[in-house]
């Protein structure tokens, strides 16, 4: 583990990914209305959960699809946030690929894939932990932000 500069010396990087990652979740205006939960944190790495309310599906009774990009964007989000600088979505894509219901306690696992300067490439699973049944795949790219496009 490398050790951190400055304010961050005591923290070691997964413990400053950690911190940074829920910094940003508490400020997730979206995430406190929709019960979105941050479970853990690393670099390059976050995993959420969501449980599916009977307001969240479509009409089919099964969860709208923009329930499931939101909760695999969210981990996304905060997996690109735990190197430092102010990252976001470039673009992402989605595939739905087994339904969820009202009840299903979701998690959505992001991972980073790869990353070059400021771009970065981060895979996303969303699960039903009860069963394991993968429910949609998510793939994001991201775009850091220089300073004076914040």
């Amino acid at each position: 583990m490398t050790a951190v500069t400055g304010d961050d010396e005591a923290l070691t990087t997964p413990d400053l990914a950690l911190r940074r990652a829920r910094e940003l979740h508490e400020r997730d205006g979206t995430c406190a209305m929709l019960g979105i939960t941050l479970l853990d944190a690393g670099p390059g790495r976050a995993d959420v959960a969501m449980q599916l309310s009977d307001t969240m599906v479509n009409g089919h009774g099964t969860a709208h699809g923009g329930f499931l990009f939101l909760l695999a964007d969210a981990a996304f989000a905060f997996a690109c946030n735990t190197h430092g600088p102010v990252t976001v979505a470039q673009s992402a894509q989605v595939t739905f690929l087994r339904p969820a219901r009202p009840g299903d306690d979701l998690r959505a696992e992001a991972r980073e894939r790869a990353r070059s300067g400021r771009t970065g490439v981060y895979d996303v699973t969303v699960r039903r932990p009860a069963d394991g049944t993968v429910v949609a795949e998510f793939r994001g790219q991201s775009c850091t932000l220089r300073q004076r496009d914040t």
